[in-house]
């Protein structure tokens, strides 16, 4: 079985929907502010590497992990409400995108698993 990374079609569709996932998070006024001190061409670039990674395709990602690398703004008050929104943004982005709603689901859940590092617990 191939990957989820290759079902969703590789490189070109990580590239875009991070792009419109960006696009649609920044818009997002329950969370937008978490980017306001942002490189947002580097958080893009990481993130299409982290989401790489995680859906199954190379491993060029070299960044923190999810629990390192969020604990700043958990300390900051980063909650339930804000990683139900950015999961919401990314269902919104793939099916902007017209992926099938049974590899949505997959995505969901690979981001689901991350919750409990992303939000410290």
């Amino acid at each position: 079985m191939s990957s989820l990374y290759d079902q969703l079609g590789g490189d070109a569709a990580v590239n875009a929907a991070v792009d419109i996932f960006y696009r649609k998070v920044l818009a997002d006024k329950r969370i937008n502010h978490w980017f306001k001190d942002t490189d947002m061409a580097k958080q893009a670039s990481k993130q299409k590497a982290f989401l790489t990674m995680a859906l199954g395709g190379p491993n060029k990602y070299s960044g923190k992990d999810m629990r390192e690398g969020h604990a700043h703004l958990v300390k900051k008050g980063l909650s339930d409400k804000d990683f139900d929104a950015v999961l919401e943004n990314l269902g919104a982005t793939l099916k902007e995108l017209k992926v099938p709603d049974n590899l949505i689901a997959q995505a969901a859940k690979l981001v689901e698993s991350t919750r409990k590092d992303v939000l410290g617990r």
